[in-house]
């Protein structure tokens, strides 16, 4: 199945395929979909680098080994919670061990942490990395040339002036334009497809 394919999976059939301990696929979308998220949280919240990508590392490990023993209840919440849950308490202990590498002003460790502050970095680094995946959805697209695509990021994503882009990428001004307003329209068809499957979670 192709990584498009995979990235559009939505979370409830992964979920299922990940009841299968063979399945490398169905783990590996998981770990591509919520390793990202989590490891931003911890950043946010105050753990450096090298802490983060633990915290993403116990945490997941953590949600497929509880998810397998049968221990998540759709009809209780959503996964994302659940997930944020075990995120959250996976940085509590990593921060207790390694309190002299956390960043000043880390805000990690309360033990009573404000719930609608964490869902708001969650859903933060959530769109953050559905917005990386879809660019580089985008970007694997054989149906756009390498031009229409420099244009776009120049000017969408760069902030470049049109007249500077069409320089650079060897178009006129209005091919330019054309090319954001194309580009723009299938990247944001991809971040629907992207946020519906990963929010698809109850």
């Amino acid at each position: 199945m192709s990584e498009a394919l995979l990235a559009t999976k939505t979370t409830t059939r992964l979920l299922d395929a990940l009841l299968e301990p063979a399945n490398e696929p169905a783990w590996a979308q998981i770990d591509g979909r919520y390793r990202p998220v989590i490891a931003g949280l911890a950043r946010r919240l105050g753990l450096r680098e090298s802490d983060a990508d633990e915290v993403a590392q116990q945490a997941l490990s953590e949600f497929v080994r509880v998810y397998r023993e049968g221990r998540y209840d759709r009809k209780k919440g959503r996964l994302s919670s659940w997930i944020l849950g075990i995120a959250h308490h996976t940085a509590l202990r990593i921060a207790r061990t390694n309190k002299k590498n956390l960043l000043p002003g880390a805000t990690i460790l309360s033990e009573t942490p404000d719930e609608q502050a964490l869902r708001h970095i969650w859903t933060d680094e959530r769109d953050r990395t559905i917005l990386s995946r879809a660019m580089s959805m985008l970007r694997d697209e054989s149906e756009v040339d390498d031009r229409t695509l420099q244009a776009f990021e120049l000017v969408a994503l760069r902030g470049v002036p049109a007249t500077e882009a069409a320089a650079q990428s060897g178009m006129s001004v209005e091919q330019v334009y054309v090319a954001k307003s194309r580009m723009t329209k299938k990247l944001r068809e991809i971040v629907v497809q992207l946020t519906e499957a990963f929010e698809e979670d109850v």
